[in-house]
């Protein structure tokens, strides 16, 4: 293992002479920091500094790019939501509009109960003009019995 990091560490420098480190953008940002370091070995603070700014800025764009693609995905998810609940509103729209049609058509229907209720009152109904009012609240209901009382029993003829 210490002769592969020796080889990284080689790999690095390039044979014109130069100091120039020979990493590849991807490379570059796929090293950990450790291993970042045993490749600048050797390097000077300058080669040093450039070669972490470049790994940095690489990182930032990949960064901001990953961001981009979330705030993409977030907006579609949203349109989404947004086109879901405008349909939501249009149904509950709907319903609402139907429910006011019932209930005018229910107003209309208790007038009219009302106005023939009044006409009845004033002495337009003959048949119920001459019964006796009766409270609707509350009705009671007698029922005969089917048997007689015993007086009645004892004088009929056996």
């Amino acid at each position: 293992m210490t002769t592969e990091r020796s080889n990284k560490a080689l790999k690095v420098k390039q044979e014109c002479g130069e100091n120039v480190p020979f990493l590849s953008d991807s490379e570059l940002m796929s090293l950990s920091v450790r291993e970042l370091n045993l490749h600048l070995r050797g390097l000077s603070r300058e080669e040093i500094q450039k070669l972490k700014q470049r790994r940095r800025t690489l990182k930032n764009r990949g960064y901001a790019a990953s961001c981009r693609v979330k705030r993409v995905s977030q907006r579609e998810a949203l349109e989404q939501q947004k086109m879901e609940l405008q349909r939501e509103v249009e149904r509950l729209g709907a319903e609402n509009a139907g429910m006011r049609k019932e209930l005018e058509g229910l107003g209309a229907r208790l007038a009219a109960l009302q106005r023939f209720a009044r006409g009845l009152e004033a002495g337009g109904g003959t048949l119920l003009a001459t019964a006796p009012r009766l409270n609707t609240a509350s009705v009671i209901t007698i029922v005969k019995s089917p048997q007689q009382p015993q007086q009645q029993r004892e004088q009929e003829p056996s």
